[in-house]
């Protein structure tokens, strides 16, 4: 029976959303990029809209917020810290609130 290790995780604070991702070396470039589409996707999420909508709103094309989260490409990471600040601050507002609308 494989034992399972557990994963060395850490505090990633993209301008006060805080996610847990895998504790990575700095000289690991596919951890990072691994680590900045889970961050990317889980912003997305704390808005509550799905892909398409997520890049309407933002007026991102489609095909690069989908490469951004499935990790084949790397935004620079103002841009991610950049939409994590737009998205929290409309949640502040109660923007993302679904059933008010």
């Amino acid at each position: 029976m494989r034992r399972r290790v557990p994963m060395k995780t850490e505090i990633y604070n993209v301008e006060g959303i805080e996610i847990e991702v895998e504790r990575t070396s700095k000289d690991d470039t596919e951890a990072e990029r691994r680590k900045m589409a889970y961050a990317f996707k889980m912003i997305r999420e704390q808005s509550g809209m799905n892909r398409k909508d997520f890049s309407d709103w933002l007026g991102i094309p489609y095909r690069t917020m989908q490469e951004w989260e499935l990790g084949r490409r790397v935004m620079p990471e103002y841009v991610l810290r950049l939409i994590a600040y737009k998205v929290l601050n409309e949640k502040r507002k109660g923007a993302f609130d679904h059933e008010n609308s």
